[in-house]
């Protein structure tokens, strides 16, 4: 079996293992680096309480905590189904190289985690989302803002 495939193979079955236990959805994420698997984590959400708690969230925070870095950079990310747009936001913001997924966006919506709102929403101009924003402060909150551009302690990510 080639190594993609044994990565892969371990991401689905962290999502079935998951479902057997009863322990939440039926999604897995293995973090990989240099051929070595770095993390991997099954969606945590139901028993962590935690709706950020997603497989590839997940594995990215022990990826992240094991290589003592937020930069997993250099690393290939494997997960049982196509990210959402919260986990391909985060797997972006960790700069991991390359995704490879097994089921659809589409696959995920056909068992009831439809995420094509969240992209309808995306699209939309704040005044016309469902969930209502209110920009307030803005001034104020600017301090901080110059106090980070202006910073010799800061860490650029």
């Amino acid at each position: 079996m080639e190594n993609h495939e044994k990565f892969m193979q371990m991401a689905i079955e962290l999502s079935e293992y998951n479902v057997k236990q009863g322990m939440g959805g039926p999604f897995g994420a293995v973090i990989v680096k240099d051929g070595m698997v770095v993390a991997r984590s099954a969606n945590k959400v139901v028993p962590t309480n935690d709706p950020t708690a997603h497989a590839e969230v997940s594995a990215i925070r022990m990826a992240c905590k094991e290589l003592g870095t937020f930069s997993l950079e250099g690393c290939e990310i494997y997960t049982s189904c196509e990210p959402c747009p919260m986990c391909l936001g985060a797997i972006y913001w960790a700069r991991i190289g390359k995704i490879y997924y097994a089921n659809t966006k589409a696959d995920a919506a056909a068992i009831g985690f439809d995420d094509h709102f969240i992209y309808d929403e995306l699209d939309q101009p704040m005044d016309k989302r469902k969930l209502p924003f209110k920009q307030m402060m803005r001034d104020e909150a600017q301090q901080a803002f110059r106090l980070w551009e202006g910073s010799e302690l800061k860490t650029d990510y």
